[in-house]
């Protein structure tokens, strides 16, 4: 992904466009004559001085006062030459090592890709830490983009399923686990340098980080990273065992995106999360196993969506999420099984949504949760009710809970046919007969 280099690229092809010396002290000159001038003009309003003594003499020691000033002025104008040649040579050193800091960096570049492609699991694993050491001591942020996206790139790669450990596939299976170490180790890496603060040595935030259609089997750990710039994806990928964790993240920017990804294993945790901008998408992914964990999550703004999302198996749990901004959206979800929890939960403002969701099977449940505020939307009466949600199966429990009844569920459950069940709180019940 190389949404981000233009500008640093553009940036970078600037830092030899100096001007030529003649144009350089022409313009400090006229600067300079203009600084003097307004000083002079503004001490002499500052003075108050009306007119000037045209009839005075010209006496030695004026004479004397108009040489010195006449050295002070030839010694501005050399030191202002010598400013702009010694501000020139700075530039041009400077290029020149930026020059040689790339020209070094590609060497190392090479010889990391050259033992990232080789048949041996060591040599692959020295060629990880080598890319992300290089990583590390880019010299400008389209090099480490480019590190970024190799190693991304690698994890993308097809590889050969483990042929079991059966004895005559020994070999095989050695060789799978050894090459399975190194994509792990990628992964390890990256969560590693995300976790660490914007700004700091080896911190990759900022940075985009493209692992679409990936296998994950392994732990990636983002755990208090803070996402505001730069686009992570996980689109289209599988995730089949291992826990991908956001725990304690804060999203304030950015974009993090799960669109596509399959879930029929692992964990993806954002427990104690804060979303104050940003987005997470999980746009038409398919919940087959596994887990997404929004526990004690605090949105305050930004926005998670789980539009045209498959649940048949697994679960996304948001227990005591706290929601007074920003937005949760299943519209068009499918619930034909798993559990979506939202257990003990507050709603103080922002909304979530479940417009022309489809709920054939599974639980949705709402036990315990607080509706004090903002909106969980199960579709309003428009267009003879295409944008409401349809229930036709499964299970939604608000047992315990407080406050107004959401929007659009007391009808959409009038409306249901056989084998749903619904369990309202009494209160809900005697406000609407």
């Amino acid at each position: 992904m190389t949404a981000n280099r233009g500008p640093r690229a553009a940036a970078d092809g600037r830092e030899l466009r100096l001007w030529k010396v003649g144009w350089a002290l022409t313009v400090i000159f006229a600067a300079a004559i203009l600084a003097a001038g307004s000083v002079f003009y503004s001490l002499i309003a500052l003075l108050d001085f009306q007119e000037i003594d045209t009839t005075a003499k010209l006496d030695a020691k004026t004479l004397f006062d108009i040489v010195k000033l006449s050295f002070g002025v030839v010694a501005g104008a050399g030191a202002l030459v010598a400013l702009v040649v010694a501000y020139r040579r700075q530039r041009v050193d400077e290029a020149g090592a930026h020059r040689e800091a790339t020209r070094l960096h590609t060497e190392r570049f090479s010889q990391a890709v050259e033992q990232l492609g080789s048949d041996s699991p060591a040599v692959r694993l020295g060629g990880v830490h080598a890319l992300a050491g290089l990583a590390d001591d880019a010299p400008d942020d389209s090099l480490r983009q480019t590190c970024i996206d190799v190693l991304c790139a690698y994890l993308q790669l097809p590889f050969t399923p483990d042929p079991g450990d059966d004895s005559a596939h020994q070999e095989e299976h050695h060789r799978y686990l050894a090459f399975r170490k190194v994509r792990h180790t990628i992964l390890r890496l990256i969560g590693d340098h995300y976790r660490r603060p914007r700004g700091t040595r080896r911190s990759w935030q900022g940075c985009d980080l493209d692992l679409t259609s990936v296998t994950i089997d392994g732990h990636m750990d983002f755990g208090d990273a803070t996402f505001s710039g730069g686009l992570v994806s996980f689109n289209g990928a599988t995730f089949s065992g291992g826990t991908v964790s956001f725990e304690g993240a804060t999203f304030s920017g950015g974009t993090v995106s799960f669109d596509g990804a399959t879930f029929s294993g692992g964990t993806v945790y954002f427990t104690h999360a804060t979303f104050s901008g940003g987005l997470v998408s999980f746009n038409r992914a398919t919940f087959s196993g596994g887990m997404v964990s929004f526990n004690a999550a605090t949105f305050s703004g930004g926005r998670v969506s789980f539009n045209r999302a498959a649940f048949s198996e697994g679960e996304v749990s948001l227990n005591g999420t706290r929601f007074s901004e920003g937005s949760m959206s299943f519209d068009g979800a499918t619930f034909s099984g798993g559990m979506v929890s939202l257990t003990g939960a507050t709603f103080s403002g922002g909304l979530v949504s479940f417009n022309r969701a489809t709920f054939s099977g599974g639980l949705v449940s709402f036990t315990h949760a607080t509706f004090s505020g903002g909106t969980v939307d199960f579709g309003r009466t428009v267009d003879l009710g295409t944008n409401v949600a349809t229930f036709s199966g499964g299970t939604m429990d608000f047992s315990g809970a407080t406050g107004p009844a959401p929007s659009g569920l007391l009808a959409a459950v009038e409306s249901a046919n056989g084998g749903f069940t619904v369990t309202l709180p009494s209160a809900w019940l005697t406000a609407n007969p």
